[in-house]
């Protein structure tokens, strides 16, 4: 049974910082790629960041890209997410997510975004920004 655990949320003032963390268990993680979404209350999930399942690629949105960096360690099957300069607008409850193909390698700036291509969720971890 695949578990992703998410840690690192709190509060943090506008300008801050977090890194988040995603420790995986199940499946062979090198093997997937992994993903990051947001989903703020009355919003629907939003795409955040992903990385091949190599850690070669990496994909962000333009909402964050310069400010957040998704990054892997295969050896610790967690992946990590740093985010910086961070807004009040990306106050959200954070997931991580797998994909559900392994070795997925075709057409990732797409379906990377996408929900449907990911088959295990988090549990997700508040972010909070203040102004």
């Amino acid at each position: 049974q695949v578990q992703l655990v998410e840690s690192g949320g709190g509060l943090v003032q506008a300008g801050g910082s977090l890194r988040l963390s995603c420790a995986a268990s199940g499946r062979t993680f090198s093997t997937y790629n992994m993903g990051w979404f947001r989903q703020a209350p009355g919003k629907e999930r939003e795409f955040v960041a992903a990385i091949k399942w190599s850690g070669g690629s990496t994909y962000y949105p333009d909402s964050v890209k310069g400010r957040f960096t998704i990054s892997r360690d295969n050896a610790k099957n967690t992946v990590y997410l740093q985010m910086n300069s961070l807004k009040p607008e990306d106050t959200a409850v954070y997931y991580c997510a797998q994909d559900s193909r392994a070795y997925r390698s075709i057409g990732l700036s797409f379906s990377l975004q996408v929900t449907t291509t990911y088959d295990y969720w988090g549990q997700g971890t508040q972010v909070t920004v203040s102004s």
